[in-house]
């Protein structure tokens, strides 16, 4: 028993030095960036990154570097993964934007129905984390809710415990679905931005395959099929074609 609360007494000190080495470097970082020494700034963050800690604000100063150092591509590829642990950050929304602006293709996205764009956009409003912490006080308080129902010989009270304690039963069901929902966008690996300055792309997972069209460096694609070293890939306004593997990092 001593052993394992030894253990688990080093490990809990591992973490928490890790965890303090990481905030001196981001500080540094930060200073670096501060001062314009781009290049140094980057290392750090990057440093931090091996370490294995990720965070929007992370990602989101490491794209900030790089639109400094005019590499919009990969200010864009920040961005994007701080967009996912952070969907709602009106921030990296506008930065993002701005980079966007910066590259050669614009493409037109397809309009989205009114009542997806709805579920989407209230989903990102909060992290994964926020919805399912609502969720689990919801219940909670759902729980203490009915506990009153069944305790409480007044009726006023009763009813009242009753029709709030269903309602916020259903709202901790939906802040669970918005959880699951986040969750898995940031988890999902299908979302790539090109790197190539451009890249053709192809009617099959062939260089002798027909040309369909050219993208440029910074445009991101989803990627719906792998075959070799071949992604198909999908973009914005819903044209779809094969490329290279190589040409694109994912998200």
């Amino acid at each position: 028993m001593k052993k394992i609360v030894v253990i688990f007494s080093l490990l809990c000190l591992t973490i928490s030095l890790s965890a303090m080495d990481n905030k001196i470097t981001i500080t540094a970082a930060n200073k670096a960036y501060t001062d314009g020494l781009y290049t140094n700034a980057l290392e750090l963050y990057k440093q931090v990154l091996k370490d294995g800690y990720e965070s929007a604000d992370l990602y989101y100063n490491i794209g900030n570097v790089y639109y400094k150092m005019n590499d919009f591509t990969s200010a864009i590829l920040y961005y994007e993964r701080a967009k996912k642990l952070s969907p709602g950050n009106e921030d990296i929304d506008y930065n993002l934007k701005v980079a966007n602006s910066k590259i050669a293709d614009k493409i037109e996205p397809i309009p989205e129905l009114f009542y997806r764009r709805w579920y989407t956009s209230l989903t990102r409003q909060f992290s994964a984390d926020t919805w399912a912490t609502a969720g689990i006080i919801g219940f909670i308080v759902s729980l203490i809710l009915a506990a009153f129902y069944v305790i409480s010989r007044m009726l006023f009270v009763r009813k009242l415990g009753f029709w709030l304690g269903i309602i916020l039963l259903f709202l901790s069901v939906f802040c669970f679905l918005f959880a699951y929902q986040n969750y898995r966008t940031v988890k999902n690996q299908t979302d790539a931005i090109i790197f190539s300055p451009t890249v053709t792309i192809k009617s099959s997972p062939d260089d002798k395959s027909i040309d369909l069209f050219v993208l440029h460096e910074g445009t991101k694609v989803q990627l719906l099929d792998q075959i070799g070293t071949w992604f198909e890939i999908k973009i914005a306004n819903g044209s779809v074609g094969w490329l290279p593997s190589s040409s694109v990092e994912r998200i």
